[in-house]
């Protein structure tokens, strides 16, 4: 049985954003939730530029994808600049133990 290329774009999506949101679930440590939040990302934007293949649209699906790219990066830095920051001053990246603290 063959697949067609949008099927197999279906299962990639379908399949990173269940690992995206199972490191989400799972995650404890700060720095692995900010990775789940990249797979998830990667899962969306598969989605966009499948979409857009489909719609006969390449070029906005594709562009829609940059964009997002560019925000995600800056979302990504900034979340392992607070996790490195988190670290020096607390000592620990655990969300259970970080929800814990007051003041």
């Amino acid at each position: 049985m063959s697949l067609a290329p949008l099927q197999i774009a279906v299962l990639g999506v379908i399949g990173l954003l269940g690992a995206g949101f199972y490191g989400l679930l799972a995650g404890r440590n700060l720095i692995k939730i900010v990775v789940a939040l990249q797979v998830l990302v990667k899962g969306a934007l598969l989605g966009l530029v499948a979409a857009g293949s489909v719609k006969g649209q390449v070029a906005l699906g594709e562009s829609l994808a940059v964009t997002v790219i560019v925000a995600d990066t800056i979302v990504a830095v900034m979340g392992i600049a607070l996790g490195v920051q988190i670290r020096r001053r607390v000592g620990t990246l655990d969300v259970k133990e970080l929800s814990k603290l007051r003041g």
